[in-house]
């Protein structure tokens, strides 16, 4: 049977990459010379390239034949190879393509005029859209990268610029320094109108932003973010930093968040340039941990990377781990292990279904690859890599890190070398740990029972639905008591008992277990822990064994708790069930809120933390659109124009306004979305568009998204709140349906399964009767589990609608 990957009998060691992009006809030619070695003779061998139009090719200096198998994604050349050095030379042409993936072009609005960038974006295997590669992993080589740019422009890729010589007035060639050994999916260039900022030194590394002309201002948070962060890194991996200079690049057009290219890191223009003063604390910190995130990938993923795409979950969950710990020690004052609560919290949400999957699971297609970016490998695998870290110890587990870097050096590995690298330091089953956490999934409910001193704890599977296998993971848990905490491994289907250092508080001591806890009168001694505990309650409130009648009332104790954790646990729950009263306020809501929000105010004192502020704009926000609190809606009508002295209330008076808004609002929304001086601005007035009551308004922003009049970027995410309209969903979920082909085709193709996900809100079956067919005739191949697991939870909410009307 034909297989997508390729044998290993032809080991390439450096490409010469030569391209010529024409951005005036979103084309572009290229030449490439492969120096490889076969390890035998060959008849034929094959490499990967698709939407290429290859042209000549040749091994050894000699022309051979040659085909392209679309479906395996393959180009095949014919002719005798003796084993020993080989190269390989290949010519070819392409076109600068509008899905945000491969070599594709980007648009940037300079004065009103319209500009073409062409960037990349090759994870997971798109390089070989652009050239013909061993587009695989495990199959690292050298780049040596040359550029013929239009005269003029910004041109840069992962090297240093070696030399810029003019080879016509209008285009000039550009030569890179060669890159250490890479896997093609890290390779990146760009060429546009872009400008940067002096470099800063970090290091002896030289720190660009390159950017949109005029936007240099905008660069200064993530300079301050990349010097700390990259200096941390070095210190803790006890490396230092990979590649020799580090670019962040701002884009226009990027289907991911950012992309963590060694020299050549890209980036959603919203998630790199900002303005302090004009920002929330929550897209601060979204700047700095995604930055910080794809600045720890230099080590932990270019210069070490996995050996195939089924261990991409660790590559990601480590960024994502080491970017808390960095953005930790950048601001304490975020509380950052507090707030990964949400995103934990939202991991094991996923987790509960039926529909999950292991962390890792068997990658054979170029979708399976694509269909691994999700919460479970992010926010899961990140949640599992700090438990392990708590068990092990914070300096055991740096040191293991550090020994596992240090032998794989510019190599690839598998999870087993990073679990014996552990083993080694700790003397811990590393291994055995961690088998069931990464190859079953699921997650396990610890359940505790206290007699006298002693504590007797049990596992079971923690599930929406009752069924399913039965199954066992060994838990490290960490208690909390009133003197601190305490430690036992709960592994197997028989109960531990433990003898209580002193009495206990909670089965999960700073919520830094993946896994449900069940105690009876439960106490939090820590915000995470609060949170968690609320997430808990209303966890077994979807599995049907709360009343979830009860819900809000369950929530009083903590009506005037100060932690903003706490409170996006609380209105995780009430957000849901907002879904079930459209028109109407949920009950007992403003009560709720309102206490809190009155004591914040509409403004704090001078030097106020901005978690409390983001607290100030997340009640307010809460108190108008789900409280539909008519003091707070008319004061944010007043505010949303002129802004608030704190960002987080003018965010809020933004969607409320806009949740409460007529059509000429919706109108002027529209264009200050478009005469934004931030992505941040430009991302509240558009993402609020979708939250209009009017039904006329909806319709415009529907057909000006089918039209392809907003950015295929933020299309998707846009059309997935309006799924989740309070009035015309069924209006919505028709035009997704009707334009399905023109949406498919245009969106970028890993954004299908995320818009997808506000099916969940499709809970009348009288109005949504056909969601789960249409999705059975139209399958998304690169998120097909991602899409299952949506709609396994629309039927968890569309149950937990009929339990809340039984009453």
């Amino acid at each position: 049977m034909p297989s997508h990957r390729l044998s290993r009998t032809v080991l390439p060691q450096h490409y010469a990459l030569h391209l010529v992009p024409d951005l005036e006809n979103h084309t572009f030619t290229g030449s490439v010379r492969i120096e490889a070695t076969a390890d035998q003779a060959l008849k034929e061998l094959t490499l990967n390239a698709i939407e290429l139009n290859v042209s000549s090719a040749q091994v050894n200096g000699q022309a051979v034949g040659f085909s392209l198998d679309t479906d395996l994604e393959q180009l095949t050349l014919s002719g005798l190879v003796a084993a020993g050095p080989l190269t390989i030379d290949l010519e070819f042409s392409g076109i600068l393509n509008d899905r945000l993936r491969g070599f594709y072009r980007s648009t940037l609005n300079i004065e009103g005029q319209d500009h073409t960038v062409a960037t990349t974006q090759f994870q997971s295997t798109d390089a070989r859209r652009c050239f013909p590669c061993f587009d695989e992993p495990d199959f690292k080589a050298t780049f040596g990268i040359t550029l013929d740019a239009p005269s003029g422009l910004l041109a840069i890729s992962n090297g240093a610029e070696v030399s810029r010589t003019s080879l016509t007035p209008q285009v000039d060639r550009v030569v890179f320094a060669d890159t250490i050994a890479l896997s093609t999916y890290l390779v990146a260039f760009v060429v546009g109108p872009l400008a940067a900022t002096d470099p800063i030194d970090v290091g002896g590394i030289p720190v660009r932003v390159i950017h949109p002309p005029g936007k240099g201002h905008l660069a200064t948070f993530a300079l301050e973010v990349a010097a700390h962060s990259l200096r941390w890194f070095a210190d803790w991996y006890d490396l230092p930093v990979p590649g020799g200079k580090v670019d962040l690049v701002a884009l226009p057009d990027f289907a991911f968040g950012a992309m963590e290219n060694l020299g050549c890191i890209t980036f959603r223009e919203v998630l790199l340039l900002v303005d302090p003063e004009q920002a929330t604390q929550q897209e601060l910190e979204a700047v700095a941990a995604v930055l910080s995130h794809e600045l720890a990938h230099l080590w932990f993923g270019d210069l070490v990377t996995m050996r195939w795409w089924n261990g991409i979950w660790l590559n990601e969950a480590f960024a994502t781990f080491m970017e808390m710990k960095a953005v930790e020690t950048f601001r304490p004052q975020w509380d950052i292990w507090t707030g990964f609560g949400t995103s934990r919290a939202a991991a094991l949400d996923v987790d509960s279904l039926a529909a999950t999957r292991p962390i890792e699971y068997p990658v054979e297609t170029p979708a399976d690859a694509e269909g691994m970016f999700d919460l479970l490998t992010y926010e899961k695998g990140a949640a599992v890599v700090r438990m392990l870290e708590q068990f092990l110890g914070q300096e055991v587990f740096r040191n293991g890190v550090r020994r596992y870097l240090a032998n794989h050096l510019y190599g690839n590995t598998d999870n087993e070398d990073l679990w014996q690298a552990l083993e080694e330091v700790s003397g811990q089953p590393v291994g055995d740990l961690m088998q069931d956490w990464i190859f079953q999934g699921g997650h396990p409910e610890v359940t505790g029972e206290v007699t006298g001193e002693t504590l007797t704890l049990r596992q079971q599977p923690f599930r929406y639905n009752p069924g399913g296998a039965d199954q066992h993971w060994s838990i490290p848990v960490r208690l909390r008591t009133t003197e601190g905490t305490q430690a036992v491994l709960l592994a197997g289907d028989q109960p531990v008992t433990v003898q209580l250092d002193a009495p206990l508080c909670n089965l999960n001591a700073d919520a830094s277990g993946f896994y449900r806890s069940s105690l009876p009168e439960a106490q939090a001694t820590t915000a995470a822990e609060r949170a968690n505990l609320i997430g808990d309650r209303w966890a077994q409130t979807l599995a049907g064994r709360q009343d979830p009648h009860q819900f809000v009332a369950a929530m009083e104790p903590y009506a005037l708790d100060g932690d903003l954790a706490v409170w996006q646990a609380i209105l995780g729950g009430l957000t849901t069930l907002d879904l079930f009263s459209p028109g109407r306020p949920v009950a007992g809501v403003v009560d709720l809120l309102l206490p809190l929000a009155e004591t914040l105010g509409w403004s704090g004192p001078l030097h106020e933390d901005q978690r409390t502020q983001q607290l100030r704009g997340l009640l307010l926000g809460a108190l108008g659109q789900l409280g539909h609190h008519q003091p707070t809606i008319d004061r944010c009508r007043e505010l949303w124009s002129s802004g608030a002295v704190d960002p987080a209330v003018t965010a809020a008076a933004v969607s409320v306004t806009a949740r409460f808004g007529d059509a000429a609002t919706f109108g002027l929304f529209r264009q200050r979305a478009d005469q934004a001086t931030t992505a941040q601005e430009e991302q509240r007035f558009l993402r609020a568009l979708a939250l209009f009551p009017g039904q006329q308004e909806l319709l415009v922003l529907l057909e000006e998204i089918v039209a392809g009049g907003i950015r295929s970027q933020d299309a998707p995410f846009i059309l997935r709140q309006a799924l989740m309209h309070p009035e015309h969903r069924n209006l919505v979920w028709a035009t997704v349906t009707e334009h399905w082909g023109t949406l498919s085709s245009q969106l970028p193709s890993n954004s299908i399964a995320r818009l997808l996900e506000g099916v969940r809100a499709l809970i009348d079956p009288n109005l949504h009767p056909d969601v789960d067919q249409f999705l059975d005739q139209h399958p998304v191949p690169q998120g097909a589990l991602v899409v299952a697991q949506h709609r396994e939870r629309r039927r968890v909410n569309v149950r937990l609608a009929q339990r809340l009307a039984s009453k």
